[in-house]
């Protein structure tokens, strides 16, 4: 990984060779998901042949990837920085449980919402702290705290699903702007912002060089534990917004919530081109991911095909992506030694 310790010269060569190899993944994913319309053509082309229907259903793959896009982008960055969230889905389902409490309901709208993000910001900081100051492995903590969130929630909800009854929050999952679902509209923000955040701030350069290289970053004046505090607190406040949209969706909230929503964010992170190594991501790159995967799903509900093929094709694309990804790191590796 080439830090900023490199001579300008490599550095220049590293980000162009980077920039060429996102765009060319990018095209890549555009391709499968080129693909995967195709093979809807081929199997359902009484469905296929109706523009209204094939315009609605693109609207529904977009609706159905918004939740899990968001969680995403906070996946993304704390990845890039080196690190592994496995609580995202039990922060959700507690940032939901605990937003449609009946005392939390009795202040409105924006009581909900700001509930849901606050405790997801406080359950990702609590994260950042158990990594940073406990010097507990990524893996560890987040799983700890994926059993923690989840038993929390379950108390909390005693059990049971907890009903939405407001009509505010409801209807986010219902309106449309332009035609195009409120939900859609949140998710294309949460990803403007984050690219934003990763490639035009200090905040983004110091989340690559702190998970390219801890100690090039230490050196050169970044606080490693803090920056990783913000990064897990990221991935929290994304888990706040999704536990919203989630909620209006379902117009309710329980504890099993967002099931295996960490691995599907981690997925599609990982397709987009995000190194496990952490050092090098793009929040585009994890956008097409999530959509790749949403359309997977969406195809294989239009076949009546089953949740278990459905997981193991995911399952080999992860495989796959990984494999291609160590290939690729290796050679570029290799190249910048001689």
């Amino acid at each position: 990984m080439i830090t900023e310790t490199a001579p300008p010269e490599v550095q220049k060569r590293s980000q162009r060779r980077h920039i060429d190899d996102n765009v060319i993944r990018n095209l890549g994913l555009v391709g499968v998901l080129i693909l995967l319309i195709v093979v809807g053509i081929i199997t359902k082309p009484d469905l296929y042949s109706d523009p209204t229907w094939v315009k609605n259903n693109f609207l529904t793959i977009l609706q159905q990837a918004s939740a899990i896009g968001v969680v995403t982008v906070g996946m993304t960055f704390v990845i890039i920085g080196g690190g592994i969230d496995l609580s995202v889905g039990a922060i959700i389902a507690l940032a939901g449980v605990w937003a449609t409490t009946l005392a939390t309901q009795s202040y409105g709208a924006a009581g909900m919402i700001f509930t849901a993000l606050v405790v997801g910001i406080c359950v990702g900081l609590v994260n950042g702290v158990l990594i940073s100051y406990g010097k507990l492995v990524p893996f560890i903590a987040t799983l700890a705290m994926l059993v923690a969130a989840r038993g929390l929630a379950a108390q909390i909800s005693g059990k049971q699903t907890q009903v939405s009854a407001n009509t505010t929050i409801n209807d986010i999952a219902s309106t449309k702007l332009l035609g195009i679902p409120l939900l859609v509209w949140i998710l294309a923000l949460v990803v403007a912002a984050g690219w934003v955040l990763l490639n035009r701030t200090t905040f983004g350069r110091r989340t690559v060089a702190v998970g390219g290289n801890p100690e090039a970053a230490r050196l050169a004046g970044i606080n490693i534990k803090r920056h990783t505090l913000l990064l897990y607190a990221l991935s929290g406040l994304c888990c706040g917004i999704a536990a919203i949209m989630l909620t209006s969706q379902a117009t309710s909230a329980q504890a099993a919530m967002a099931n295996l929503y960490e691995l599907d964010a981690i997925a599609a992170a990982i397709i987009g081109g995000t190194l496990l190594s952490g050092g090098r991501g793009t929040i585009i790159g994890a956008l097409f991911g999530v959509l790749v995967f949403s359309t997977i799903t969406n195809l294989f509900a239009i076949n009546n095909l089953s949740t278990e093929v459905q997981n193991m094709v995911k399952g080999g694309i992860i495989v796959l992506a990984v494999l291609i990804q160590q290939f690729r790191f290796r050679s570029v590796t290799q190249l910048l030694k001689r």
